[in-house]
């Protein structure tokens, strides 16, 4: 049974707001591959940063989703369509990109790395909050030290983060460090188990109740965005 009766609204405001800084930094890369902006801004300064606040907050809110909806025991129909869904959207951002950009095309970027968290999450569903914590911790600080110990290079093996060899992609998050806010999500959602009735029961006052929105929604808006910015800055160089 899930842990909630319904969605927590903060939840989906939080994933809105990951969509917009998500957005925000895809309008900066593509006005700087169209030339409006010099190259490397969005991977230098703030934005590299802001890239990676980003993706660790959409691994932090799915870990923390999976513990909400699955916690009290997995519902294995409600898992397989949302994992699905996820992995459908994932192999159709692969093979655009690698139409558009086959020699930056994204292999392993940030729905991968949430379809294959979601089936490692489920090992880990049954452990202590804070144990889930130490252990997303530990998986973010293996970033910083296993590659140079192990340095797999294997191209099969790029997606568990140990390569030490640049890798070329416009979207990359491997397992090492990114499993670690998935894990974090979930520990602190299980932490959080009793404030959950009450954030249940939260519902803002219009307009602010239609914030949620967007993160009711974020697959299509993934899946749709980058392609709404791309045409609009295209057409901004063409009248240029």
């Amino acid at each position: 049974m899930p842990i909630l009766p319904g969605r927590i609204w903060l939840i989906d405001v939080a994933r809105g707001l990951a969509l917009l800084g998500m957005a925000a930094f895809h309008l900066v890369f593509d006005l700087q591959m169209f030339g409006f902006l010099l190259p490397g801004a969005s991977t230098q300064g703030v934005f590299y940063y802001h890239a990676r606040i980003v993706a660790g907050s959409f691994l932090f809110l799915a870990g923390a989703g999976l513990w909400l909806a699955h916690g009290g025991g997995v519902r294995w129909p409600a898992f397989w369509r949302r994992w699905i869904r996820i992995a459908l959207a994932a192999t159709l951002v692969t093979l655009a990109t690698r139409i558009v950009l086959p020699d930056w095309y994204i292999f392993f970027g940030i729905l991968h790395s949430i379809a294959l968290a979601s089936l490692l999450g489920l090992l880990f569903l049954r452990l202590p909050g804070s144990v889930n914590v130490l252990l997303g911790l530990g998986v973010i600080a293996a970033a910083w030290r296993l590659p140079p110990l192990l340095d797999w290079n294997h191209p099969g093996l790029r997606f568990l983060g140990l390569n030490t060899a640049p890798t070329f992609t416009v979207d990359f998050e491997p397992l090492i460090p990114w499993f670690g806010p998935f894990l974090i999500g979930m520990g602190l959602a299980r932490l959080a188990m009793p404030l959950l009735p009450g954030l249940a029961r939260l519902r803002p006052p219009p307009p602010w109740h239609r914030m949620d929105w967007p993160g009711r929604h974020s697959l299509a808006i993934y899946l749709l965005h980058q392609p709404v910015l791309i045409a609009l800055v295209w057409a901004m160089a063409q009248l240029r």
